[in-house]
């Protein structure tokens, strides 16, 4: 066998996201929200929280970062990774499991509300909008 060096190494830590999407005039449409850090547009995602299941976890954070309620599927619809930047600014790849939530309410205030821009796109446009490859495979998918 020929070594590469081409092996992808192991996401060290694991996240939950929401894929918000909804109907709207009979397009099926995404929720994409701008991460603090950077600007570019985002799923809801964050950490594992101490005795909520991995949807649960997804869920929470699409309230806390989109203000967006609704039904969450209960396994996942697919993972992707990215470089998590950390507070000392260093790069952790973080796999993200994804959820789907299928918008049902827009809560008038959440608590990162003035922090994050939030935009509803088609599924294409949504694709194109984010950076992940792997999350743009996910995207795609509802439609």
């Amino acid at each position: 066998m020929l070594w590469t060096g081409a092996v992808k190494k192991p996401a060290t830590n694991k996240q939950y996201a929401a894929l918000p999407w909804r109907y709207s005039g009979g397009v099926r449409e995404v929720c994409l929200i701008s991460s603090r850090e950077t600007g570019r547009w985002v799923i809801p995602k964050g950490w594992p929280i101490k005795g909520l299941t991995p949807p649960q976890t997804a869920a929470r954070e699409a309230y806390e970062e989109a203000g967006l309620g609704g039904m969450m599927s209960t396994k996942p619809i697919g993972e992707y990774e990215y470089g998590k930047r950390l507070d000392n600014g260093k790069v952790q790849p973080t796999r993200v499991e994804v959820f789907a939530l299928e918008q049902m309410v827009q809560h008038p205030e959440w608590p990162e509300q003035g922090q994050r821009k939030l935009q509803w796109f088609s599924v294409p446009e949504a694709a194109e909008a984010v950076d992940e490859p792997e999350l743009k495979v996910i995207i795609r998918k509802l439609k």
